[in-house]
Order: C-alpha cells, then sequence, then structure tokens
C-alpha cells in the first residue's frame, strides 16, 4: 500500500492551524472524501458531526464547502459523540459520516474521523483512496450539482432512543445514583439526558463547554474529578466519558477507578453466564488478569494490537462482538458498529441492576496483574507487521 500523508490510526489529526489541519487543507479534505464516499451514489449525503472545540466551527465550514463542490450532501448534527454519527450515517442511509473531534486531546488539537455508511470506521483502501486525492487539484461540479447543507435537528433525540434501546426491554436505572464527567464534549448534553431518562439520579460535572475546556481536569483520562465527585455527592457508581465520548471508565462508590480492563472482565462474566460469550479481543495492553479470568471460563481471549479499529478487525474476523481497550473504548457490536462509551456504561448499569451488585462487588474476582507499560523512541521505526 502507498505510504498515506494525511491518515494516521485513526482519522486525520494535528494542532489547528498546522498542517494537517488547515481550512484549506480540510477544505480539499472534505472535497476529496466526498469524491470517494460519494461515488456511486445518484445523490450522496454525508453527516457531519463534531464535539465542543472552538475550531469546530471553523472545520465544519471547510469541509461542507469541500463535499458541496464534490456534489454531495450534507446533514449537520451539531455537538455529538462520535458513535452517534456511526449510528446516524446508518440509520439515515447517509454514504458516509464524519467526525470533527481530537478525542482525549487539549482543545487546540482537532481531527477528522470517517465512518463508511454502514457505520463501521473506513477501511484501508478507503482512506488510501481519499488520502491519494488530496495530490490532485479539486474540481467543482457543476451549479446544479452543488451538495446543499442542512441541520439534522433531530439527531439528537435519536441517538438519545438507540442508547436507550440498546438496554433489555423493562431494564431501567430507577433508585441508581450515578455520577457522570462529560469532559466538556460531546456527550454533555445526550449522557446526562439518557440516564435520567432512564430513571437514575444523576449528578454532573464536565458539562458546561466554552470551547476551549474540553478534557481540561476532566473525563477519562483524568479519572481523579470523577472519583471524587463520586464520594461526595454519594453516587453508587460514577462514569466519565473522553471529548467525544468513545471512550468510557467508571468510578465505584468508594471513588475506586475500573477502567477498560475491568468494564472489558465485568461484560465477559456476565455475558458467558448467559451463554453468549465466545470469546473476548483485547490488546497488547490489557492486563493479564482478564485473559486469565476469561480462560477460567472457557472463554477464548486473543490480543490486537493496540487501537480501537484494530480490535473491530479481530472481532469481526471471528464473528465475536465483545472487545475492548484498557483506555476504554468498548467495543460491542451486538449493540454499536464502533466504540460507544455511553452504550457501555449502561452495559454494566445493566448488570448492576439485573444482578443486585455492587460496581465493586463486580471486579472484585478481578485479579490485576503488576504492569508496566514503556515508550521506546527510535531513529528507525519497524514497520508495524514485522512486530505483530
Amino acid at each position: 500500500m502507498a505510504k498515506r500523508r494525511y491518515f494516521g490510526t485513526d482519522g486525520v489529526r494535528g494542532r489547528v492551524g498546522t498542517s494537517p489541519i488547515t481550512p484549506a487543507e480540510v477544505l480539499h479534505l472534505g472535497w476529496a472524501a466526498g469524491r470517494v464516499l460519494g461515488a456511486g451514489h445518484a445523490r450522496g449525503r454525508v453527516i457531519i458531526g463534531k464535539d465542543t472545540r472552538i475550531s469546530g466551527y471553523l472545520l465544519e465550514s471547510a469541509l461542507e464547502a469541500g463535499l458541496s463542490a464534490a456534489g454531495v450532501d450534507i446533514a449537520l448534527t451539531g455537538p455529538l459523540p462520535t458513535p452517534g454519527i456511526a449510528y446516524l450515517t446508518r440509520q439515515v442511509g447517509a454514504c458516509g459520516g464524519i467526525v470533527i473531534s481530537a478525542s482525549h486531546n487539549p482543545y487546540h488539537d482537532n481531527g477528522i474521523k470517517f465512518f463508511s455508511e454502514s457505520g463501521k470506521k473506513l477501511d484501508d483502501e478507503t482512506e488510501g483512496a481519499i488520502d491519494a486525492l488530496m495530490s490532485e487539484p479539486m474540481s467543482t461540479v457543476g451549479p446544479e450539482a452543488l451538495g446543499k447543507a442542512e441541520r439534522l435537528i433531530d439527531a439528537l433525540p435519536r441517538y438519545a432512543e438507540h442508547c436507550r434501546n440498546t438496554l433489555p426491554p423493562g431494564v431501567r436505572l430507577d433508585g441508581l445514583k450515578v455520577a457522570v464527567d462529560c469532559a466538556n464534549g460531546a456527550a454533555y448534553q445526550v449522557g446526562p439526558l439518557v440516564l435520567r431518562e432512564l430513571g437514575a439520579e444523576v449528578t454532573g460535572t464536565g458539562i458546561e463547554p466554552d470551547g476551549f475546556n474540553i478534557n481540561r481536569e476532566s473525563g477519562s483520562t483524568y479519572p481523579q474529578t470523577l472519583c471524587q465527585l463520586v464520594k461526595e455527592c454519594g453516587a453508587d457508581v460514577g462514569i466519565a466519558f473522553d471529548g467525544d465520548a468513545d471512550r468510557v471508565v467508571l468510578s465505584d462508590a468508594q471513588g475506586r477507578l475500573v477502567d477498560g480492563d475491568g468494564i472489558l472482565f465485568i461484560l465477559s462474566q456476565y455475558r458467558h453466564q448467559r451463554g453468549d460469550c465466545e470469546g473476548v479481543v483485547g490488546t497488547l495492553m490489557t492486563n493479564l488478569g482478564v485473559e486469565v479470568a476469561c480462560e477460567a471460563q472457557g472463554i477464548k481471549f486473543v490480543r490486537a494490537r493496540v487501537g480501537d479499529r484494530f480490535v473491530l478487525e479481530e472481532l469481526l474476523s471471528r464473528n465475536w462482538t465483545l472487545g475492548g481497550e484498557t483506555s476504554g473504548h468498548i467495543l460491542s457490536l451486538d449493540r454499536s458498529t464502533t466504540g460507544d462509551g455511553l452504550v457501555a456504561a449502561l452495559a454494566v448499569l445493566e448488570v448492576m441492576q439485573k444482578t443486585g451488585k455492587s460496581l465493586a462487588e463486580l471486579v472484585e474476582n478481578l485479579q490485576v496483574f503488576p504492569q508496566e507499560l514503556v515508550n521506546v523512541s527510535t531513529e528507525h521505526p519497524r514497520p508495524a507487521e514485522l512486530l505483530d
């Protein structure tokens, strides 16, 4: 495969105002994406969502203009979690979805993520085709074929309904006190809304975005804020999302962190008891305790390279549904096509409600083995395929 100039492991990302996140390059990227995603469609339509960064307005306008120049219509959702765009892309029959977000990074960074019409992240071939078009001069379709933009005004309630419907009939959260930290990011509205609609008593923080405070001392990468809030408000459980809400970590009632490994343990054990967990996909970073616990129950466990796209590839190749990363990317393919922090949190709350156990009780049998993760700098990086 030819070397790609723009796409990294999760779309296109960088500091705003520097390559590749400049208005001119993002305009060109929108055109290139429109050409590729709209191919084969008489009139393509792309969903665009974003998190709460101030630069989202700038990049949204640039993408919108580029897509229109390629003859593709645009539906704008405003701030919405990344998995919400994946869901809506599939649900409304769009030819693709785009999310403007740099996930857990500070506000001065931003990025562009893409989804196919099936709501899954683009494969290497499709990303490569878009990347290649970035080297070609832009052209504009005739005036009669220009794409039109509209607001998808019911995007948030549609996604909220989808999240609620991932719970089995009759499962509610009445009587549960929940603390939630939305990182001043994309879930700041829909996260507390869904929890309250399901009957939970909610105390929220990180729900007042100003364009600059996304992920600032909050969210899944700064869990001490959540853990402290849980203890202060006497919550039964705490939930923290990252900036675009595709990651989640939890806190038990004592303010102790439960990361993605703990979530994967809880869901795998519960599903196994129901006869619904043939295997689980973790990553090279997943704690050995999860693997040992799975194998003790006869659950197959395999490790993918770090990155939710690689976890997804392993799940699809084995026809399994459950996988995740220590960082809190949890994939439940029977409920969502991509990692979804809110859906994963609801799945754990479902287990709590169905079993009557606290979060601490659900993870008490997980033996966490000591481990140390070290990043090694090198002047001559080895191709990833040689390191597998």
